[in-house]
């Protein structure tokens, strides 16, 4: 049987579907904004951020709310509050390694309060926020996710001249009269409800792969921004389908590792030799 009877085949699953059309929005939403973070050299936010999206579940799922509140509440809170505590909406190392053993510790005591009080009423949550749950999503679920996904990606690219140029050249951005700190906080509000929303396909634990290594491999790829950030949402939209379809082929194969196998895989490669070639410009920012 050819892989493409095999692809046409999982489509006839309504489950496949849903992951394929969920995932697929939720990479393109994670490229984009991951991209963003590699450049600005955030990446260690969208890493407390992963932790801060376990931590935030488990305290709804504690309560006895809906994931998704305590998701989105908790990552783009703490989100703009790093945002806040940093110079020009970038917060230091410190301030993170602070606010990342603070929300790890708080993330231990609503497990243990998740276990011993409500584990017995949905026993998989827990491992389904570490993990995610792809191919678990209903319809109502995965078109939620492509509506969040889509309103993400709608608004990073709405905000990208004007960020780009704040994160390649802050001070003459402030200096044009750019309201850097106010761009900073929304992209970092943007950066929390992708990585709410992630936490679905990928789960708390492999997040900021997906966030990173699109991006990583994109940004290594090309010198030029807007097609580095184009290309970042490419290889995470391809990493998505290529985990999905490996974990459909192979059962034994979790889908989120499959997702983020396919993401190391691309971004090992670009560190092979390539035929030297001259390469383009120094990013600049845009005029």
């Amino acid at each position: 049987m050819s892989w493409s009877s095999v692809g046409l085949a999982a489509l006839d699953h309504p489950f496949f579907l849903h992951a394929v059309l969920a995932g697929g929005a939720i990479a393109v939403a994670a490229g984009l904004t991951g991209y963003f973070l590699v450049l600005r050299a955030q990446i260690f936010t969208g890493d407390a951020l992963s932790h801060t999206a376990f931590t935030g579940a488990l305290a709804a799922l504690a309560l006895g709310w809906d994931l998704r509140i305590g998701l989105f509440a908790a990552t783009i809170g703490v989100a703009l509050l790093l945002g806040v505590l940093g110079r020009r909406s970038r917060a230091d190392d410190v301030t993170i390694g602070s606010a990342f053993s603070w929300i790890l510790g708080l993330g231990v005591f609503f497990l243990t309060l998740y276990t011993t009080t409500r584990s017995t009423a949905n026993g998989n949550a827990g491992v389904s926020v570490l993990f995610g749950s792809i191919f678990g999503l209903s319809a109502s679920a995965a078109w939620t996710a492509v509506l969040i996904a889509a309103a993400v990606c709608v608004a990073v690219l709405a905000l990208a001249r004007p960020l780009l140029f704040a994160s390649l050249d802050e001070a003459v951005a402030a200096a044009r009269g750019l309201p850097v700190r106010l761009l900073g906080l929304a992209f970092l509000a943007l950066v929390g409800a992708c990585a709410a929303e992630a936490t679905q396909a990928v789960g708390s634990l492999l997040l900021l792969g997906l966030l990173a290594a699109p991006a990583g491999a994109a940004q290594r790829l090309t010198d030029s921004p807007y097609r580095a950030l184009a290309l970042s949402a490419v290889l995470a939209l391809g990493e998505m389908w290529a985990g999905l379809a490996l974990g459909y082929a192979v059962p034994s194969v979790p889908p989120s590792f499959g997702i983020m196998a396919a993401a190391t895989v691309v971004y090992g490669l670009t560190f092979l030799p390539r035929p030297s070639a001259r390469r383009g410009p120094a990013l600049r920012a845009p005029a």
